[in-house]
């Protein structure tokens, strides 16, 4: 308990960002304390007082099949992430994120291609800090590098707001077709909800373990776009359950130049519900997937830069043969974050 507090707070925030939409996971970390994955939220909260400002690309490479199987095919997708953070208390944070999406299809066999591309919905997050020491109690102001070693835990609650545009970017006009999951906002709100636990190690600090679940619940929207009997298209996205798992390690440290180095093992699972169309659930839509990553992130100062590869290692979907550019179907993720502690 004597040994000195920990300095120099260097932060970062991870973010998950999946097939059609993104979402946002938070944490921080120093130069000796817990270290944060890529992907899996930590459980560290901001220092009080202090902004935190990041960027995240989530580049999502979809596997192609045969033009016969399938005369369209989702391409790439961007998902650049822009966030604010705040620490209103050591034991509470308040986060903004905007995002901005890119989606690519190629269509027709080839013919022509459709992109959608604009902001989507603005979210913002709250994160509640508490710890395990002879009881459960808030996260205090300070706290030595023994007391970072005890049970931190965080719940987080969060919601969006509908700015993205989810009628026009949803409209292959080419061919007038509703593709949903091309769409840049959902057109109503969403809400999530989550548990993270971190602890490091006590008998190797340079090994942190953690866990985090969530829940995303969607609610359904009533289009402009007519179908063919000239009523209004109504969509559902499914509900999505998440539980992460995560083992980083501190590979090198510099307190002179506060600089410190970092590598993270992660296994992602994700099961998602059927999306519901016009009130039926949708075909090729949802199932269980299990994702590993492997990054890295180097912080320097009062910044972090994080990068990592997502690969989907077992999934399990309920019409996989339909489902090309959905989770699960990815060649690869690339994920690059950035992040500035002020």
């Amino acid at each position: 308990m004597n040994k000195k507090v920990l300095a120099g707070i260097i932060s970062l925030i991870p973010i998950s960002v999946f097939a059609h939409h993104g979402v946002a996971s938070l944490g921080a970390a120093g130069l000796e304390g817990p270290g944060a994955p890529l992907e899996t939220s930590s459980s560290a909260t901001l220092p009080e007082g202090s902004w935190l400002f990041y960027g995240k690309l989530d580049y999502v490479k979809w596997k192609k099949y045969s033009w016969s199987e399938f005369p369209d095919q989702k391409d790439e997708y961007y998902f650049w992430t822009y966030g604010i953070g705040y620490g209103v208390k050591p034991y509470l944070s308040a986060y903004m994120f905007i995002p901005y999406y890119t989606k690519k299809e190629i269509k027709a066999g080839g013919q022509y291609n459709f992109t959608s591309s604009g902001f989507a919905d603005i979210s913002f997050m709250a994160v509640l800090g508490y710890k395990y020491d002879k009881g459960f109690k808030l996260v205090p102001k300070k706290e030595s590098l023994d007391d970072m070693m005890d049970w931190h835990f965080t719940t987080y609650f969060g919601f969006s707001i509908p700015t993205g545009d989810y009628n026009g970017s949803a409209v292959d006009k080419v061919r007038n077709d509703f593709e949903a999951d091309m769409a840049t906002g959902f057109g109503k709100p969403y809400i999530r909800i989550g548990q993270t636990a971190t602890k490091q190690f006590v008998s190797n600090p340079r090994f942190t373990i953690l866990f985090d679940t969530n829940y995303i619940k969607f609610f359904e929207k009533t289009y402009s776009y007519k179908n063919p009997d000239g009523s209004n298209k109504k969509y559902k996205y499914g509900d999505e359950f998440r539980f992460n798992t995560a083992l980083t390690y501190r590979v090198l440290t510099i307190p002179e130049r506060k600089l410190r180095l970092d590598t993270s093992i992660e296994a992602t699972y994700q099961y998602n519900q059927r999306d519901k169309e016009d009130g039926i659930k949708a075909e090729g839509s949802g199932g269980k997937i299990l994702y590993g990553v492997l990054g890295g992130r180097l912080y320097y100062k009062n910044t972090s830069l994080g990068i990592g590869v997502k690969l989907p290692v077992w999934k399990r979907l309920n019409e996989e043969s339909t489902q090309q550019g959905g989770e699960g179907k990815e060649n690869y993720r690339l994920i690059i974050t950035f992040s500035a502690l002020f």
